[in-house]
């Protein structure tokens, strides 16, 4: 087996994530308890879902895209479409206290009235049968985008439009579509859009920009300040939580205008009242908000009702989206998309994330029956329902873990507040990373058990259930790999080389590579795990360097021993053991000249008892040790006129003369050619002319010959001629 026990640990939100979960709240502490069950109430035959409202009756209304619609499913189940638009989606639709349905299209940015009574529901309504309240082709601005819809506590409506950025009121006969009534326009802004709005206790009504990310507090006269600037640009959704605190969300980067081309600003109707602008707490606000460390995504500010206290950045998400808020009485529930997560929030800033969707965007929530809210589900044609009970039997699947061999199971640890009374714990195994294929059932652990139960496998899953009141931080299980063999990938011989720490010290000769043929760069590598990290080595023609490439599946520790043969030999030599280095630098002279090969053995040894080890070889290319020297004879120069005519003989005992050069009178090395011009043979012939410098004519003068074999060996001879 492979040194010591493994563990797999699991035991923060990241971890915890990688499984399925289901009615699972899982804390920013990576602490696991009881969440929200999520059901579907109804698949709508529609691709996305925008908005949803409910009446007293238990009737559920749904705003779909493609095809655009109003859907109403009664508390049975059954499914009719009330109205039908050849638009490209109902954007937002708003229960009236009237008892009808306000229903806003996109892009033609009108609002229907339905009558909800049951004699209007014998056929779906159109576009040309249904009351058109507003119409903003006949509004003076004409604004593309109907985003939000809200009452006022005396039954008036508000329309937040988007380029222009317009706050209309309808009131009275408009609301029934009286032929001549026209909307008032309430509030206009120089933003883009105003994407979404809340009224609170004293009338006034709050709305969120996109383009800059602000937040107005509008009076019941229409008069406007800037409440708030958030870092963001787009404001998606308002709350006021029990203690009048107000929440908001933004997401989008400023100066990052995605989806909408730039918009016009105003423009249209004049205001009804003058804008001011007084930013509250600039400093404070700008300090909590500068975070460069989150680009996208989306924050979520606090701003107290104690105008004496700061707003505040109060979380951040990377990866979601935010949509919708809901205060409740313990925490925000925020509905998000990316993701489909609804996290609950508490204003010291700790969250949890209480449900999994399973669709890409929830855009919000809806009051439902039996304590539980309605999820619009943008991309899938869904609309779920939230219970906001703790789930019954709240359940995490692990993800599948991969032991990356055959393993021994040994004990589940699991981290548990209350005991192993709060949960059940049950594991499977199997040597193929599909569960459902092969795979052992089912087994209940306890810990009290010796082992898991499960026989070896490579692959492993749990399923942890938890129980009313559990809290779960980690899960750990025991496992013990087969012991895999040590495998030496690759072996490079370089003669005539020296690794030593001193080569990089100034001084020392010029340097060179030792580069493995896989690697395809030049890399002397001594790192135990890696073939990527350099190392300099230095010709030395008295040294020969051999360096290896070795990994261990388990990451056991090893050890390297190098032996030596020589081509005719049928032993092996031991040159030297007990290496952890991957490379070793010798003396050529312990080698006689002549072929050899080198043989590496590896062992895991130093990580397993005696007799359990396991080891591994390989064995070099044939390479060469070859120190003798060239020999230089018959040098002989005679005086013919103004030159030297100069004859010699270059012979080594192995391999080929490469290369011969001349110095007269101790001056620059001259390179010379053979007789017969190509230098590829042993024994090599010269003869050549030497031109004599003017002033030197007269002589003596001293020649030395040196020739160099293909193995940088060099030989040499002098001569004094006439």
């Amino acid at each position: 087996m492979a040194q010591g026990t493994h563990q797999w640990t699991e035991s923060s939100a990241s971890d915890w994530e990688k499984g399925s979960p289901r009615g699972l709240a899982i804390g920013d502490d990576g602490t696991l308890s009881p969440g929200f069950d999520i059901d579907t109430v109804a698949q709508l035959e529609a691709a996305d879902v925008w908005a949803a409202a409910n009446d007293s009756h238990g009737n559920a209304y749904v705003a779909t895209g493609s095809p655009a619609q109003v859907v109403r499913i009664a508390p049975d189940g059954k499914k009719t479409v009330l109205f039908t638009t050849k638009d490209v989606s109902v954007q937002s639709l708003s229960l009236g206290p009237d008892g009808a349905l306000y229903v806003a299209t996109l892009p033609s940015a009108k609002v229907f009235r339905l009558d909800l009574a049951p004699a209007s529901a014998a056929r779906p309504l159109d576009e040309s049968t249904a009351t058109v309240v507003f119409d903003a082709a006949t509004t003076e601005a004409r604004p593309k985008y109907i985003w939000s819809m809200q009452w006022d506590a005396t039954g008036r409506l508000y329309l937040a439009t988007g380029a222009p950025a317009v706050i209309y009121r309808i009131t009275g006969p408009a609301l029934h579509g009286t032929a001549g009534t026209r909307p008032e326009v309430f509030f206009t802004s120089d933003e883009p859009h105003l994407r979404s709005m809340l009224f609170v206790p004293g009338g006034d009504l709050l709305a969120g920009s996109d383009g800059t990310g602000l937040v107005y507090r509008i009076q019941p006269d229409g008069k406007g300040t800037v409440l708030f600037e958030a870092q963001k640009r787009e404001i998606t959704a308002l709350a006021l939580g029990p203690q009048a605190q107000l929440y908001v969300a933004a997401v989008g980067e400023k100066g990052r205008l995605a989806g909408l081309p730039p918009l016009p600003a105003g423009g249209g109707a004049a205001p009804s009242a003058s804008i001011t602008v007084t930013v509250v707490q600039p400093g404070s606000t700008q300090s909590v908000n500068n975070n460069t460390t989150v680009p996208d995504g989306s924050e979520l500010y606090l701003i107290p009702h104690d105008s004496a206290q700061a707003p505040r950045r109060l979380w951040a998400a990377h990866d979601d989206v935010i949509y919708g808020l809901r205060p409740t009485p313990d925490g925000l529930l925020v509905a998000t998309g990316n993701r489909g997560r609804v996290y609950r929030l508490q204003d010291n800033g700790t969250f949890q994330d209480v449900a999994h969707a399973g669709a890409g965007e929830v855009i919000g929530f809806v009051d439902a029956p039996d304590h539980s809210v309605y999820l619009p589900a943008a991309n899938n044609g869904k609309l779920l329902r939230m219970h906001l009970t703790a789930a019954p039997s709240p359940f995490l699947l692990s993800d599948v873990f991969d032991a990356t061999m055959p393993s021994m199971w040994g004990r589940a640890e699991i981290t548990a507040q209350g005991g192993p009374e709060t949960y059940t714990f049950e594991t499977r195994t199997g040597n193929i990373d599909n569960p459902a294929r092969g795979w052992t059932e089912w087994q209940p652990f306890h810990p009290a058990d010796a082992t898991l139960g499960q026989p070896t496998g490579r692959f492993a899953q749990w399923r942890l259930t938890l129980k009313p009141g559990a809290r779960i931080q980690q899960v750990v299980l025991n496992y013990l790999p087969a012991n895999a063999s040590p495998e030496i990938d690759e072996i490079l011989v370089a003669p005539g080389t020296r690794v030593n720490a001193a080569a990089m010290q100034p001084g020392f000769p010029p340097q060179t590579t030792l580069t493995f043929a896989s690697q395809g760069g030049n890399a002397v590598n001594l790192d135990n795990n890696s073939v990527a990290t350099p190392l300099s080595a230095f010709k030395d023609k008295s040294s020969i360097t051999v360096r290896w490439a070795a990994h261990d599946d388990n990451g056991d520790d090893l050890r390297f021993s190098v032996y030596y043969q020589g081509a005719e030999d049928t032993t092996w030599h031991l040159l030297k053991d007990k290496l952890t280095d991957r490379y070793l630098s010798f003396d050529a002279a312990l080698l006689p000249d002549g072929p050899y090969r080198l043989r590496v053995v590896a062992t895991d040894a130093p990580s397993h008892p005696a007799g359990a080890s396991l080891e591994a070889e390989r064995v070099s290319e044939l390479f060469l040790v070859d120190t003798a020297t060239p020999q230089v004879t018959a040098l002989a120069a005679q005086r013919a006129g103004a030159m030297l005519h100069v004859t010699a003989a270059a012979t080594d005992g192995r391999v080929p003369i490469a290369r011969a050069e001349y110095s007269l009178d101790a001056g620059a090395w001259q390179y010379i050619e053979p007789v017969g011009r190509v230098s590829d043979a042993p024994r090599e012939q010269y003869d050549f002319l030497i031109p004599l410098p003017a002033a030197g004519a007269s002589g003596p003068h001293s020649l030395t010959l040196r020739a160099f074999d293909r193995n940088d060996n060099v030989g040499s001879a002098k001569v004094t001629a006439p």
